[in-house]
């Protein structure tokens, strides 16, 4: 059974019904799901997926105690030689979960870098993703390089900018679409 990578935004605490469909979509077919330990979107995602008695869940997280775990489910602790607190300790978590899962669920407010670090990751590694981007109410399939564009395309000129310069969105875009690197998205 493929594992599920589910996470989204920080900043979004409720769930659209449709993003709380797929979510019982997943547990209904008993596949395996792994989530973050954050506030905001990860622990609503774990509010969910106690409320459909989801089972077969582990909660990762950096550290020795996970931030919320609502089920009661498996742990899994991942290592971090990066400060306490900082983005690149956190990140240590994200990366380990897209290597885990076959494939991701994504809840993104168009903003967020976390999320779509999350979605690189997994595309990088050939993975697929769907994202439903929130204020569109729209889902988004991510299977190649191309599909970046379009899921670039509903970042606002102020959200493009921090991306870039959190997390070099410009540059991944470009490696992971094939396209010149000196490219203004």
């Amino acid at each position: 059974m493929q594992t599920v990578f589910i996470a989204g935004s920080i900043k979004i605490k409720r769930l659209h019904p449709l993003f709380v469909e797929r979510i019982a979509n997943i547990v209904r077919e008993g596949m395996p799901v792994i989530v973050g330990d954050a506030n905001g979107a990860d622990a609503s995602i774990q509010a969910e997926l106690l409320a459909q008695s989801a089972s077969d869940v582990t909660v990762f997280c950096t550290g020795e105690m996970p931030r919320n775990n609502l089920g009661d489910w498996k742990v899994h602790r991942v290592k971090s030689s990066a400060q306490p607190g900082t983005r690149a300790y956190f990140t240590a978590k994200d990366i380990e979960m897209a290597e885990r899962a076959e494939f991701g669920l994504m809840l993104w407010d168009a903003a967020s870098t976390g999320t779509l670090s999350n979605v690189f990751e997994l595309l990088s590694q050939g993975k697929k993703s769907v994202v439903f981007v929130n204020r569109e109410t729209k889902f988004l399939n991510v299977k190649q390089g191309g599909d970046v564009l379009d899921l670039v395309s509903f970042m606002s000129d102020g959200a493009r900018k921090t991306a870039d310069r959190k997390i070099r969105l410009g540059e991944r875009v470009s490696q992971l679409a094939g396209i010149q690197s000196n490219m203004a998205i």
